[in-house]
């Protein structure tokens, strides 16, 4: 009896949606009438329109790029903040702001910043025109962190290349001697044309990705990285101490101990970020549907945004047989990556031989 709520809901929003999504793939149906029967037709002029192609193809690609970068960027956030910091509680909040943050607002606040004349392109156009100052200060930290490195170990003391409080050191000088160059007039700004790039207007491409996909991909592992965090950082608090105070007793490294035991020991929350990770990115539709207006379909579309425009945004009669096909096209290839990951990589159990 208490069940039956929760029954009732998903036997009407899923099995019965779901049974319709089925029916609806084997028909030509415009919302308004079933006009004929058409048995696989809809599945195989899938496969012959290059939209859907180029979508299934973006799909895929997003979903291996953005679950790899969320995964091993959120790793790498949950053991930092891991850590007894001062401020720790302030940093795991900012972290973790563009995961609570509305998806629309963040991606609107986005495309401002990806505009012709956003904070991006000011931000390349004055990396641009103060190179020189940036080769400069790189060039003195490393030089002054290299010299306070070797000088501590002559000392015999046990010095880390990237000590903070040497690095602090090293930013610091490298800071007051470009200041004095610049005072001295030695070191000035280059003028340099305003970049100009169009993030999201344009069908360019970088390495074969073109640019606006590219733009989603960045925002969309900006924004799901902090929640796999809060994952990888629950099951951080129930690795052992006592592994770490043994490894350090045999002299591990922080390197070691990351490879030896931390990710060993978060195989299952590992498995879990993944999974849910290749579900979301697959299914990502929102990011899409948003720029929608301003970048290139082509530029863009994923499976999931293929469903919607088949539906409401391809300017004729909806296509509903269409996109019911492409809906359960996706639905087995979530499954069937899920599934494969689980195979080849990793699982609940460990990582894959």
């Amino acid at each position: 009896m208490l069940l039956a709520p929760l029954l009732w809901t998903l036997a009407v929003a899923f099995l019965y949606a779901f049974g319709r999504a089925v029916y609806f793939s084997f028909t030509d149906y415009n919302l308004f009438e079933i006009t004929k029967f058409t048995g696989l037709q809809n599945y195989l002029s899938l496969f012959q329109d290059r939209l859907f192609v180029l979508a299934l193809w973006h799909s895929l690609f997003y979903a291996a790029g953005v679950t790899a970068l969320q995964t091993v960027g959120a790793l790498l956030l949950a053991v930092l903040l891991n850590r007894k910091l001062r401020g720790l509680t302030f940093f795991r909040a900012s972290y973790y702001v563009p995961s609570v943050a509305s998806s629309i607002v963040i991606t609107l606040i986005f495309m401002w910043l990806m505009d012709r004349s956003g904070a991006v392109n000011y931000a390349l156009t004055w990396m641009g025109s103060h190179a020189g100052y940036l080769f400069v200060f790189a060039i003195i930290t490393i030089a002054s962190q290299s010299a306070l490195v070797l000088f501590e170990r002559a000392k015999g003391l046990p010095a880390r290349w990237l000590d903070p409080l040497l690095l602090l050191l090293s930013f610091g000088g490298a800071a007051l001697t470009l200041g004095v160059l610049d005072w001295a007039g030695w070191l000035s700004a280059v003028p340099t044309a305003p970049i100009a790039i169009s993030w999201l207007t344009t069908s360019k491409a970088f390495l074969g990705i073109p640019l606006p996909f590219l733009s989603i991909m960045m925002l969309n592992v900006w924004t799901t990285a902090p929640t796999m965090m809060l994952l990888f950082l629950a099951g951080l608090q129930d690795v052992p101490r006592s592994l770490y105070e043994a490894s350090e007793l045999d002299g591990a490294s922080a390197r070691q101990k990351l490879l030896h035991i931390t990710i060993p020991a978060l195989r299952p929350v590992t498995f879990l970020v993944v999974t849910l990770g290749l579900i979301g990115t697959l299914q990502m539709f929102d990011q899409v549907a948003i720029t929608a207006g301003v970048a290139p379909l082509e530029s863009t579309i994923t499976l999931a945004y293929y469903v919607y425009w088949n539906i409401f945004g391809s300017g004729h009669l909806p296509r509903v047989g269409m996109a019911a096909a492409a809906a359960l096209v996706l639905a087995v290839l979530t499954l069937t990556v899920v599934l494969l990951q689980r195979k080849f990589l990793v699982s609940e159990k460990g990582w894959a031989e």
